[in-house]
């Protein structure tokens, strides 16, 4: 399930630097995150592509997902790999947590999994026309270093990912 809209909420906050000014600044509350990169025996992985609106256009990314509620980050990466890749790993390494931005307030938790088998793909409703592509994950680091995949988070978790497999 993604985020709700009730989950961002715009925050002005009244700060004071160190020289002694003062200033408004914006805080986006927004809800943790989970970025997944799956890693299959043969070097492999999956990459799936949907629409950003924002950003009008389609982005190529690994599979990711928001944090519902109290659910642990953990759950969440499993539960998005299943919805967007159809993927159960057996094996789940954590890259590390990081922010999308000085204003955004959540974490992203960044996974590396191991071990795969496939399973149904469940995607949400917003996900219906979510193209899926297995490939050398070589080429889809290639492709996060070259600027062909835009999305911030997806580069950052294939960058820890070639880290943690002695790749870079």
């Amino acid at each position: 399930m993604g985020a709700q809209s009730g989950q961002f909420r715009l925050r002005e906050d009244a700060i004071r630097f160190p020289d002694g000014v003062e200033a408004m600044y914006s805080v986006l509350v927004n809800p943790d995150s989970a970025f997944v990169v799956p890693h299959f025996d043969n070097g492999e992985t999956v990459l799936v592509r949907q629409w950003r609106h924002a950003w009008e256009e389609s982005s190529w990314e690994v599979p990711a997902g928001t944090v519902d509620g109290d659910e642990d980050p953990l759950e969440c990466a499993r539960r998005e790999l299943a919805e967007e890749a159809g993927l159960v790993a057996a094996r789940y390494t954590s890259l590390g947590v990081v922010h999308g931005a000085a204003f955004l307030t959540g974490h992203a938790h960044l996974f590396l999994v191991q071990s795969l088998t496939e399973t149904d793909r469940r995607p949400e409703g917003s996900e219906q026309d979510m193209e899926v592509l297995r490939l050398p994950f070589v080429e889809a680091l290639d492709a996060a270093l070259e600027g062909q995949i835009i999305h911030s988070g997806s580069v950052t978790a294939l960058c820890r990912a070639a880290r943690a497999l002695k790749i870079l």
